[in-house]
């Protein structure tokens, strides 16, 4: 099984795949990586409970069917906190840009 894994990992077609997924190293790259993972993990870290605290307030003004799936949604992604999963994997691509 190891062999074959390795095997994998060697074939020119899986280094191309990981070669074309990897961000590219240009203003964009870096400003997309920290925009989609790094930043709103920072933001949840600050300011999760008054984000959740909103969302409830609006859930009990008994809104439309739209606002208050958006406000569940919100609930939903900010009730725990921020996660440290995005939060690493964003630092992860962060590094993975520059080698």
């Amino acid at each position: 099984m190891k062999e074959k894994f390795q095997k994998i990992a060697r074939h020119p077609a899986t280094q191309k795949a990981l070669m074309d997924m990897k961000p590219k190293k240009t203003l964009w790259g870096i400003v997309g990586v920290i925009l989609f993972f790094i930043a709103p993990e920072i933001i949840a870290y600050f300011y999760a409970t008054d984000i959740v605290h909103f969302a409830q307030n609006g859930l009990s003004m008994h809104p439309t069917t739209l606002e208050s799936y958006n406000y569940e949604l919100l609930i939903y992604l900010f009730e725990d906190g921020m996660s440290w999963f995005n939060l690493g994997f964003g630092v992860v691509l962060l590094v993975w840009l520059f080698f």
